[in-house]
């Protein structure tokens, strides 16, 4: 058994998915997700803009995060997001303990901000989530750095202007 497998089955159990809905997503999963990355975090959440649109499973992983979703009508599962974390800008996420919910949104490389709300049955697993979500996207991630390649105009120190020699063949 893989790394995603030894993972992915005790983080669904844990949020309370039923079988039937762990291996009706998984081959979905599995062609998102290495062997390699393990699972931080599998449970359901909707689409506060668009509440009708069908239900949504929500994984994340060391490495990336993936959301499907099931339509209410036909119980088709299609891709909604599948995304490396890096590729991700301003993540953020509100905990609201009184609601029992975590509002998470964040902005995908095509410039669509994607908006989850993640409903708790206990306000301990809000700050539990928060954690989370907290160990995924701000102690895993480090800011881009700016890096100089090179600037036009600026010749390498170890040109010099010499004579050109051409290779002998043999």
């Amino acid at each position: 058994m893989d790394v995603f497998s030894r993972t992915f089955l005790p983080a669904a159990t844990e949020a309370g998915l039923a079988v039937q809905t762990v291996s009706r997503h998984m081959p979905v999963f599995r062609r998102c997700v290495g062997s390699g990355d393990a699972t931080i975090l599998v449970t359901r959440c909707s689409r506060p803009d668009r509440p009708v649109t069908g239900d949504y499973l929500l994984l994340l992983t060391h490495r990336r995060l993936v959301v499907t979703q099931q339509t209410r009508l036909l119980h088709r599962l299609r891709l909604h997001l599948n995304t490396e974390l890096r590729e991700l800008s301003n993540v953020t996420w509100s905990p609201d303990p009184r609601l029992g919910s975590v509002e998470l949104a964040a902005t995908a490389i095509d410039g669509i901000r994607e908006r989850f709300l993640i409903r708790t049955s206990h306000p301990k697993q809000v700050w539990q989530l928060d954690a989370l979500l907290n160990h995924a996207f701000r102690t895993r991630l480090r800011a881009p750095r700016e890096r100089i390649v090179a600037t036009i105009g600026d010749t390498p120190a170890t040109v010099r202007p010499s004579v050109f020699r051409p290779a002998v063949a043999r």
